[in-house]
């Protein structure tokens, strides 16, 4: 048996593992590189080692980094099945189509402005083709065993978003564990990752092997932020990713307001993909933390935006009120148009409640700048900012080792770190070193893996 590491090794993106057997080939996952300008040129490459003619795909969850780049295997010729668990079919039902329409929409600004090195620029795929590849989806239960060839397979829950899971593979007298992204055992809306059963093999991502959560309880502080932008008699405005945070945030909004901590000021979700992503969260409320009621409360409670009219629409409210809005670090979508509209005005607040990676607007204003660039016009930033902590979906390194404790491993499990930067890769593989008994190692792009 032969893994390979195709991405998702030595960087946090682009998760892809080649499994071989004998007579089977299949990818645990088949990610977008993202980011820098360097990895995202991995996409652009001619495929390694022949990948759109694996045997099955299996896919630990929804998000871009982890099955966005399907369609471009479906591009080349790929039809065998994608295995996964039901409510990650239906996420990658919005996402695949979403990533194809922008780049289509980015293909024909480059054009236009004549920003490219090529005459034709084209999209890594399109929005028909990635909804051609939805067709190949197979959804599983978890816990309901399966084979592609000669391999078992499995999935378990692990937290982190709707549907993501561990994939447990056995194979030639081997068992394989890939740990997919592993979420909080306190998470509000997801319930704790299940503990591992006993592997020979395990890869473990790091995505914050070198971070500790904060301590700060993330009711008090949106409760305080809130506060703050009422009594200022603001618009409080927050850029969300659609799945999983803007369900997150709706829910918390809205208890805050049942419980009478924050006044009942109208709630406005300007975001099509995450009203989807919302109706997918309540179908399967038995896979999270909330029940059928609280998502029933907070659909009605908040008023979902679908069209530009309905958008533009919130320019007339009078008043206190809140704007959650894609995308979740202000690199593009509705909360823009907002942004333009309220981001000079002293009396209100943007909260940003996820991570803001370098060169984003989130992280330009995070660092302080003045004025900020939004289609074409800069925009000076007099709104308070605020930071909401608390609130990801992965595991610190702390959290990490805590779950692998309370899994079914031996001593002598070996562990290749993986999902994760340089500093985060290191600081995880010292923490288990110092604190476990297992083999730790960090697993090379490209590396090759024989049992």
């Amino acid at each position: 048996m032969r893994l390979v590491y195709l991405g998702g090794a030595e960087t946090v993106t682009g998760s892809k593992y080649l499994l071989e057997t004998a007579s089977t080939r299949i990818l645990v996952d088949c990610g977008l590189f993202q980011g820098y300008k360097w990895l995202r040129q991995r996409n652009w490459q001619p495929l390694p080692l022949g990948i759109q003619d694996v045997d099955g795909i299996v896919l630990t969850h929804a998000h871009l980094d982890h099955s966005g780049f399907i369609p471009v295997l479906y591009k080349h010729g790929f039809r065998g099945r994608i295995y996964t668990h039901e409510a990650t079919a239906d996420l990658c039902g919005i996402l695949w189509p979403d990533s194809g329409r922008i780049q289509e929409e980015d293909a024909k600004f480059y054009k236009k402005h004549g920003l490219s090195k090529h005459e034709n620029p084209e999209p890594l795929y399109d929005e028909a083709t990635a909804k051609a590849a939805l067709e190949l989806l197979e959804p599983v239960a978890f816990d309901q065993p399966f084979q592609i060839g000669d391999i078992d397979i499995v999935l378990q829950p692990v937290g982190h978003i709707l549907g993501a899971a561990s994939v447990i593979v056995t194979a030639e007298g081997k068992r394989i564990g890939f740990s997919g992204d592993v979420g909080r055992p306190d998470d509000i809306l997801m319930k704790a990752p299940r503990p591992l059963p006993e592997v020979d093999y395990l890869l473990l991502e790091a995505t914050y092997g070198n971070k500790r959560h904060a301590a700060e309880d993330a009711w008090e502080q949106l409760q305080a932020v809130v506060l703050e932008t009422a009594q200022a008699g603001g618009v409080l405005m927050i850029p969300s990713f659609a799945v999983g945070r803007a369900q997150l945030l709706q829910h918390m909004l809205t208890e805050l307001m049942a419980q009478g901590r924050i006044p009942k000021l109208p709630i406005f979700l300007d975001s099509p993909m995450a009203i989807r992503a919302s109706s997918i969260y309540q179908r399967h409320h038995e896979y999270h933390r909330l029940s059928a009621a609280q998502c029933d409360a907070a659909e009605s409670q908040v008023i979902y935006c679908h069209s530009v009219d309905e958008s533009k629409a919130i320019a007339n409210q009078h008043g206190p009120h809140i704007i959650i809005a894609g995308s979740g670090m202000a690199t593009g979508g509705r909360i823009l148009h907002h942004f333009k509209r309220w981001l000079s005005d002293h009396r209100a607040t943007v909260l940003f409640s996820g991570h803001q990676a370098g060169g984003t607007r989130g992280a330009k204003m995070l660092q302080g700048a003045e004025r900020i660039k939004v289609h074409g016009d800069w925009i000076e930033v007099r709104a308070k900012l605020r930071q909401l902590e608390g609130l990801s979906g992965h595991a610190d390194f702390v959290e990490i080792g805590d779950w692998l404790a309370a899994s079914q491993l031996r001593p002598e499990t070996k562990i290749q770190l993986v999902h994760g930067e340089p500093d985060a890769l290191e600081s995880l593989s010292d923490y288990l070193k110092q604190n476990t008994r297992f083999d730790i190692s960090i697993a090379p792009y490209m590396g090759v893996e024989h049992w």
